[in-house]
């Protein structure tokens, strides 16, 4: 049996010049697969480690996404630190950065001046609304770009405003299709020897999403709105709440699907009502059908519910908390529940690696380092500073090593008792 590797990236190194959590992400993704990835973070720290709740001190969710990467604090807004990210990126593949656009050009560090002895180099852009057009230059968050890109008014029950899922999924789409290109880059440099620009905006990101409705609307003018919890043009895939108060999705999409579902329900008589014949006269009279089934799902509690539907082969699933997550096999089982080395923590679960490779499969080499803690020991092994460069460096203010960070207690997360 082979030896595996460190991953189908390694080899690679990445200068990550990232706050938040679409350029962490991104650079997240290329590390989990074996990419050196070199994060600068500014003297004040990247906002990220202030997301999520802190456990001694430890800034959990930094500890995930800035995990498999060698932290540098170094202040761009002074020359020599200019000057150091400049010397760093010649000696990468690729730079990530998720800057307002034109803000690298204002650093001196726009891809003509990182590219000029380095034809080679690869750089990964990730804004708002992209490099070009008339929005190019407003601030733009996954949240603002979800309302741009049309998806926010397609989220929340019709007859209320819409709602924002709360997680960042704009953001973390945006990271995969920037690690995406990132990668095609690096397969054409192969053949041509030269590097380019990935332009990523999060609005484009979301907007995407809106593949299905962007031919509806170019020949009919048809303008989609929000559903609630419904699947549109399919029924029955809906919430149904069950008998303990949990919600059961069901996703009887197809004719032999629907089959299997009115059957185990007891009500064959279904399949020869006119009503529900065809997949385009369920959506027709969605109500009269919901009603159907949230009538059977309600004399049930959701796990039964969930274990009779699986076992007549009709996809549905209960309503996960992350609880349940923690509890179920499959996660375990699937490796999406990692458990990682901590210096302080002992251990940390963090999220797993996606996607699953046969023969050179992602890992998770280390949690998030602390910020500047590999400062000193990456300006010495790739610009070769002395101690006493370095020394002086982190005495003006330039570079900087990490902080002892308080062992304060965890906080119970957003409202919680104890």
């Amino acid at each position: 049996m082979e030896k595996p590797t460190d991953g189908p990236l390694s080899g690679y190194r990445v200068l990550e010049l990232c706050s938040t959590i679409a350029g962490p992400a991104c650079t997240r993704l290329l590390a989990d697969f074996g990419a050196e990835v070199i994060k600068l973070e500014p003297p004040q720290g990247d906002p990220v480690r202030n997301y999520g709740v802190p456990d001694q001190g430890v800034e959990l969710y930094a500890a995930s996404i800035l995990r498999n990467k060698h932290t540098v604090t170094l202040d761009l807004k002074s020359e020599r630190g200019r000057a150091l990210a400049l010397a760093l990126a010649a000696r990468c593949d690729v730079v990530v950065e998720n800057f307002r656009p034109g803000t690298l050009e204002r650093l001196g560090l726009g891809y003509e001046t990182l590219s000029k002895d380095h034809p080679g180099l690869i750089l990964v852009r990730i804004s708002g609304y992209g490099q070009t057009g008339p929005y190019r230059s407003r601030a733009g968050y996954g949240a603002i770009c979800e309302a741009f890109g049309g998806i926010r008014e397609l989220i929340g029950e019709p007859d209320r405003p819409p709602v924002r899922v709360a997680v960042p999924v704009t953001d973390y789409l945006a990271a995969a299709y920037a690690a995406y290109g990132t990668v095609l880059a690096l397969l054409e440099r192969q053949r041509s020897g030269r590097g380019q620009v990935i332009d990523t905006a999060l609005y484009e990101a979301a907007f995407t999403l809106m593949e299905s409705n962007v031919p509806t609307y170019d020949r009919f003018q048809f303008v989609p709105t929000r559903e609630g919890s419904r699947l549109p043009y399919m029924a029955p895939n809906n919430l149904y709440l069950a008998a303990d108060g949990g919600y059961v999705l069901i996703g009887a999409n197809n004719d032999a699907t629907f089959k299997r579902l009115v059957e185990l329900m007891g009500k064959p008589e279904l399949l020869h009502d006119p009503r529900y014949a065809t997949i385009v006269s369920r959506w027709e009279h969605v109500d009269a059908l919901d009603a159907e089934v949230g009538a059977w799902v309600r004399r049930l509690n959701a796990e039964d519910a969930e274990a009779r539907l699986i076992a007549a082969g009709v996809p549905a699933s209960r309503v996960y908390t992350v609880r349940d997550i923690f509890a179920d096999p499959h996660y375990r089982a699937r490796d999406m529940l990692l458990s990682v080395p901590h210096p302080r923590l002992g251990t940390l679960t963090e999220v797993g690696i996606v996607p699953k490779l046969s023969q050179t499969p992602g890992r998770v080499r280390w949690a998030g380092h602390q910020r500047g803690e590999d400062t000193r020991a990456v300006l010495r092994r790739l610009l070769g500073l002395s101690d006493q460069e370095l020394a002086a460096l982190e005495n003006d203010g330039v570079i900087a090593g990490p902080k002892a960070a308080a062992a304060t207690p965890a906080p119970m997360p957003y409202g919680a008792q104890a």
